[in-house]
């Protein structure tokens, strides 16, 4: 009676046309199903006693169905940033993830809105994924808007839509919606969502570019290099990252991609194919990588008088941007520049 007269004030009014199960989590058990599609109104103008006496409404049902009543009388919903109060509420920790099992429909349709309001439908969710390796490739390049209009029981029932490919998309709008949600809004100001590594390459390229003082391989190595290889270990695992130390000399073996490819027990075929993956990984990572690192090699080949200070700058564009046109090419001795071919992109 409590939570009922709750709902039926004026201030829960736009909430009791939805159904119990707008508030139901994945987690959730002895849900009364026979009572999920009803609407609160509903609901709530039925006595307590005739809830009880429907057919398969039991103990445990009846206070789920408590519970799930509310958690619809509640400001925000479970999991929510609002729903962390005050001053004692806990920044999310560094590294961790969305916790998927508390996504409601109305937590849900926060997430969407977060999306919407800041423009970020056209994006992928490859950009913003944690990790390209939880995140089934097909999906890849699939515009948010694509889920923006679409209720979580639309999603779940998809044909391709298993709960692993659930989850990765929820993580993707959950982690947003973490990071905007409490952002104040300035209209003299926006705010722009990029992966971390992009940032920190981007704002060094802006200072070399706009400064007289040579760059040297050190540098190159710490600024350009290194975030770009911590990248691939997330994206592309281990024996990805191994093959591309290997591929520019990073690991100090100085080994060929046949030997290579002898040592993994692969062909050299499946060797160029993995290695093409670091290439099909950051175009969806870094959308404009191609071109913001040509304009960097410009400005480097122009600042750089020895050629061989920037050999290892060359290796990696070409491995990581093939599409960058970038003329220098570090190449093994005895070896053929990586080239690419239209199976390998298509894998």
């Amino acid at each position: 009676e409590e939570v009922r007269t709750k709902l039926l004030s004026d201030e829960w009014a736009d909430r009791l046309d939805k159904p119990l199960a707008y508030w139901a989590l994945p987690t959730d058990r002895s849900s009364p199903i026979a009572l999920m599609g009803k609407t609160l109104r509903e609901l709530v103008q039925v006595p307590f006693a005739d809830l009880y006496a429907t057919p398969g409404i039991g103990q445990k049902k009846i206070n789920c169905l408590i519970e799930l009543l509310q958690r619809a009388a509640s400001p925000h919903p479970p999991g929510s940033v609002e729903s962390a109060t005050g001053s004692d509420a806990e920044a999310p920790a560094e590294g961790s993830h969305v916790d998927t099992s508390i996504v409601s429909e109305a937590l849900w349709v926060q997430w969407q809105q977060t999306i919407r309001d800041q423009g970020l439908g056209k994006e992928t969710l490859g950009r913003f994924a944690p990790s390209l390796q939880s995140l089934p490739r097909v999906i890849w390049n699939t515009p948010l808007d694509a889920y923006t209009a679409l209720s979580l029981a639309q999603i779940r029932s998809l044909k391709t839509h298993g709960e692993k490919r659930v989850r990765a998309v929820l993580e993707v709008f959950g982690s947003l919606h973490l990071l905007l949600a409490a952002t104040n809004p300035q209209p003299h100001l926006s705010l722009r969502v990029t992966p971390r590594f992009v940032a920190a390459i981007e704002n060094w390229a802006h200072a070399v570019t706009h400064r007289t003082a040579a760059v040297d391989a050190a540098e190159i190595r710490r600024c350009f290099v290194d975030p770009l290889m911590a990248q691939v270990y997330t994206d592309a695992g281990e024996q990805i990252a191994k093959l591309a130390e290997g591929r520019l000399r990073l690991d100090g073996s100085g080994a060929t991609v046949r030997q290579v490819a002898r040592r993994m027990g692969l062909t050299r075929a499946r060797v160029y194919q993995l290695l093409g993956d670091i290439g099909a990984a950051m175009s969806v990572r870094w959308p404009d990588g191609c071109a913001a690192v040509q304009n960097l090699s410009n400005a480097l080949h122009e600042q750089v008088q020895d050629p061989h200070e920037l050999e290892l700058f060359d290796a990696v564009v070409e491995l990581f941007f093939p599409n960058s046109r970038h003329e220098g090419v570090f190449v093994a001795e005895g070896e053929q520049p990586l080239k690419l071919t239209a199976k390998a992109h298509a894998n």
